[in-house]
């Protein structure tokens, strides 16, 4: 058997092999290149954005929240402030088993199931690497209790937060706001503004009221710290500070006392108030009530509080002066008057007599005053001192409601005043193309009729009915309502004023103001709606008394108050100014459901003029005894 030999080449192998050793080198080489050229990437073009990163690990930008700026009243009455109190804080991320820490924590301090209950309300609102409150208001030795074990506690710590206090409780509470946590609502206006940068740190934001209008002057600006930290997260030293700059304090023209005894005037009713300077427009009072403690919302409101609160039936957080609406009724016969007046309709010697009806027209329809057999001979000054329904029944229809609607609206009613605060509405003066546009329906004369007297569609906010007031008390110029005065420095060095506006003028027949100023005035004399609310006065009051239904009766029937539920009664309004001859105070004011605005609106005004004015409360007591609620009322129209 003959064995086979190969020959090997080698010339081959050789090349094969050196083949394989340049690809090799070639890859490494390669390898080596991206390597290379990623470490001079790293190091070199993305040098700044890693030392940032680095940098971050070891330095930590820490936000200072800024002291929230005072709010005090036209005297330094303090209406809002801040304190400082120690919180237990818990940092989920850091924290491990939540639960578990919790247990162990309330070995060293207590924690109700209201804070516990608190607690997941806000961690769902949060994020888990921010912190969130566990218990506030620690006293001096739970804080030192739980600082001794510290230790224990990863991601639980106590801090020194700034809290808003509201020392006088719910006075002015409407008009003040309070201050909240900010919520995700909060999040998207702040980042529309630009301004949620400012709020690092910062959990708290103001809702409603001087609050919430003036947030940006009073929040201030937010500083910072950089703080080097170790490997625990420890703060080392301070790299570099820039401190907050505190929100601006700010002077509201209210009188803190006269606040008080508006309200208190109110006793139990509903409703509201609001006292204007007609010269320069400052408010002097604000009144909405019911009220409410504001500082229940600064650590968190409970859920049953704030149930309560919002299920009321007496709806304590509605801001009555800017968004409750009513109708005037008669309060709004001096406006009717003075634009019947300006058109040429109504002038002296011209008078009507009153048969304690009106007849629209060839109809059979009567509208009823709202005194039977009515009041005899009345020209239009009488017609105001006595609330003459018929008089104004014909002299609106005469108006057209158009002119009507169009002269009254220079006084404010239908449009927002402007007053700084957030969530003011406009009321209603309806007209034609109104209720075209929303019931598709025609208008007819017998709805003008009723428009004269403050009834039908019409509807005015008490801040309307306020501003009106101020407006015809001084002439027919309209200065722009405002609460804040001025503004003052966080350094006290600056204080800036509020701006005095004359928002526009109206025209008006010198002869035209005094007749109706006239008519006015003998309302508060013997013989007026509200005589008793001038009798003793050492000052003359103008004033209209108005009473708005709420409920509809019958053509012919008796309005008994006491036979209708209290929230059904009608709605008693008020306004004046004083002194008459040179006014200083505007006032108007609404208690719901209260009857006559003669006998219970009347009285709290004239408490707060007398404060203001001789700075004395004098006794006025809050029922006018010669008219009672069982005053019967005939016809279409409530009675003053």
């Amino acid at each position: 058997m003959r064995t086979r030999f190969e020959v090997k080449n080698h010339s081959l192998e050789q090349f094969q092999y050196g083949l394989r050793l340049n690809v090799a080198i070639g890859l490494i080489l390669i390898c080596f290149a991206v390597l290379l050229g990623r470490f001079f990437y790293l190091q070199i073009f993305k040098y700044d954005y890693f030392q940032t990163l680095a940098e971050n690990n070891r330095v930590s930008l820490v936000p200072i929240v800024p002291n929230r700026g005072l709010i005090l009243d036209r005297n330094g009455v303090t209406l809002a402030h801040n304190f400082f109190v120690y919180t237990l804080e818990i940092t989920p991320s850091k924290a491990g088993n939540v639960e578990e820490t919790f247990a162990r924590i309330s070995q060293f301090i207590e924690v109700s199931a209201e804070d516990r209950k608190r607690f997941k309300k806000l961690r769902a609102q949060s994020h888990s690497f921010e912190s969130v409150p566990i218990r506030t208001n620690l006293n001096e030795v739970e804080a030192a209790k739980f600082a001794a074990n510290r230790y224990q506690f990863r991601g639980v710590e106590i801090r020194s937060r700034l809290f808003r206090h509201y020392p006088l409780g719910n006075l002015g509470v409407h008009m003040i706001g309070y201050i909240g946590r900010i919520n995700e609502a909060d999040v998207k206006v702040l980042e529309k503004t630009e301004d949620l940068s400012n709020y690092k740190g910062s959990d708290h934001i103001g809702k409603g009221g001087i609050e919430q209008y003036y947030e940006r002057q009073l929040h201030g600006t937010t500083g910072f710290q950089q703080v080097e930290i170790d490997a625990d997260g420890q703060a080392v030293r301070v790299l570099s500070s820039k401190p907050a700059i505190p929100g601006d304090n700010l002077v509201l023209s209210i009188d803190a006392k006269m606040q008080d005894i508006a309200e208190k005037a109110f006793e139990n009713h509903r409703g509201a108030m609001v006292v204007i300077n007609p010269k320069n427009g400052e408010i002097l009072s604000y009144v909405s009530m019911p009220t409410f403690d504001p500082n229940l919302f600064v650590d968190g409101i409970d859920a049953d509080t704030w149930k309560a609160l919002n299920q009321s039936l007496d709806k304590p957080l509605i801001n009555r002066p800017i968004r409750g609406i009513y109708p005037p009724g008669s309060t709004f016969k001096p406006f009717v008057a003075m634009a019947g007046l300006q058109e040429g309709k109504g002038l002296p010697p011209f008078s009507i007599g009153d048969p304690g009806f009106y007849t629209l027209g060839g109809s059979a329809h009567q509208y009823r005053d709202w005194k039977p057999g009515g009041h005899g001979q009345v020209d239009i000054q009488k017609a105001i001192t006595v609330s003459c329904d018929t008089f104004f029944y014909g002299l609106a229809l005469d108006l057209g409601i158009d002119k009507l609607t169009s002269f009254v609206s220079n006084f404010g009613f239908g449009k927002k005043t402007g007053v700084d605060l957030l969530g003011e509405i406009g009321g209603l003066l309806p007209t034609p193309d109104w209720k075209m546009r929303r019931w598709k329906q025609k208008w007819y004369p017998g709805e003008t009729v009723i428009v004269g007297i403050g009834q039908g569609y019409t509807l005015v906010t008490p801040m309307q009915l306020a501003q009106a007031t101020a407006v015809l008390a001084n002439n027919g110029v309209a200065m722009k309502p405002h609460l804040v005065t001025s503004v003052q420095k966080h350094n006290g060095a600056e204080t800036h004023m509020t701006a005095i506006i004359k928002s526009h003028e109206m025209l008006l027949d010198p002869n035209n103001i005094e007749l109706v100023k006239a008519g006015m005035v003998g309302v508060t004399q013997p013989g007026g709606t509200a005589g008793s609310i001038g009798a003793g006065s050492s000052y003359n009051i103008a004033a209209k008394t108005g009473t708005a239904q709420v409920v509809g009766i019958k053509q012919g029937a008796k309005y008994n108050a006491g036979s209708i539920d209290e929230r059904h009664r009608d709605h008693a309004l008020f306004i004046a100014y004083a002194p008459a001859e040179d006014p200083k105070i505007a006032v108007a004011v609404i208690v719901e459901n209260g009857g006559h605005g003669g006998s219970t609106a009347g009285p709290i005004a004239r408490k707060v003029m007398d404060y203001y004015l001789l700075g004395k409360v004098p006794s006025v007591p809050l029922k006018d005894p010669s008219k009672t609620p069982d005053t019967p009322l005939v016809g279409d129209a409530p009675h003053d």
